[in-house]
């Protein structure tokens, strides 16, 4: 009797690094470009990001819920103690390497990728829920970078018409203020989406263990994966932060506020839909839309490039660790 808890609190502080490790990944995005126009300091703009990702958490459990029951189904897999752990191992894997690269690629699909991936080495292929992948993982994946893009390439162009006239110096002051609240309002959506993934890996892992009858997230759990988010942002995020405020576009406060705005709106009207899609994706291709609407030369296709490459790969890479991962477990007798 003693053996299962254990593990499953080993499951779980495995889960809360991945948190972590997601914070140290994507909760940069929500103030990457506020740190970079220097609008705020990095110290106050990671105390805002934390409290806003905490409220974010707690304002909803769709997301949750599809990480939890809409990729694989738990009844299939109740009973396999080392499926979420092998899960969580295949996208440590891909978040550290993309971090040490300095590359923003999607916390977000690295779970998803090692939850088919270690799903798979566990029951075959047809363990994964297909159905629901394509519907809530696929699709999103697809339309919120497209999403983001348009976004923002609209409100910038709005934004040069409605200051045609003004003096970039005095709009760039108007902005900076502005985007306190664009940045806030990025934050809040990012812990939304993001904090409840590892909210739902979580909550999976109880439903194995046995240890609750279905995906309904405890309050513990919502509060520490929260928590655990933003110490995340605190402790790493500042790699990405220079490839998401300078390499791909020179950013000013008005072309941040207009991204940040682009980027939250989508990201809110996903997580309402309970898609776990990718605030990375999101922040970077509005940041790409607010550059391209300056003109196109002003991005920098290739570091653009780069982030595709790393975003196509995810899923894969990630679910394939996994899949070792599990295979290792199991060889040792974990099963």
């Amino acid at each position: 009797m003693l053996e299962i808890p254990l593990l499953l609190i080993f499951v779980v502080l495995i889960a809360l690094v991945f948190d972590f490790t997601n914070g140290a990944h994507d909760s940069a995005n929500a103030i990457a470009t506020i740190v970079s126009t220097k609008v705020l300091s990095p110290r106050t703009a990671v105390i805002m990001a934390a409290c806003l990702n905490l409220l974010g958490a707690f304002l909803g459990t769709e997301v949750a819920q599809t990480v939890g029951s809409g990729i694989v189904d738990p009844e299939m897999v109740t009973g396999c103690k080392i499926l979420v752990l092998a899960a969580l191992f295949g996208a440590i894997f891909w978040n550290m390497l993309t971090w040490y690269l300095g590359i923003p690629s999607s916390s977000s699909h690295a779970l998803v990728g090692g939850l088919i991936g270690a799903a798979i080495a566990f029951k075959g292929w047809d363990a994964p829920n297909y159905a629901s992948i394509g519907k809530k993982v696929l699709i999103p994946l697809l339309l919120s970078p497209l999403a983001g893009f348009l976004v923002g390439y609209l409100i910038m162009v709005a934004l040069t018409w409605m200051f045609v006239k003004a003096h970039p110096r005095t709009v760039n002051t108007a902005f900076k203020k502005l985007q306190i609240l664009s940045s806030a309002f990025m934050a809040t959506s990012h812990g939304l989406n993001d904090a409840q993934k590892t909210m739902g890996i979580i909550t999976l892992a109880l439903v194995i263990f046995q240890m609750q009858p279905d995906v309904s997230i405890p309050f513990w759990v919502k509060l520490s994966c929260a928590l655990a988010m933003g110490l995340g942002t605190a402790m790493g995020g500042w790699k990405i932060v220079k490839t998401m405020g300078h390499k791909i576009f020179k950013l000013e406060p008005v072309h941040g506020f207009a991204a940040e705005t682009a980027a939250a709106a989508v990201i809110m009207g996903a997580s309402t839909l309970g898609a776990p899609i990718s605030t990375t994706h999101t922040i970077s291709t509005a940041v790409i839309g607010v550059g391209a609407s300056k003109r196109f030369s002003a991005v920098r296709w290739g570091v653009a490039g780069n982030l595709l490459v790393a975003w196509v790969l995810t899923i894969p890479a990630s679910g394939a660790v996994a899949a070792l991962c599990f295979y290792a477990l199991d060889f040792i007798g974990l099963q």
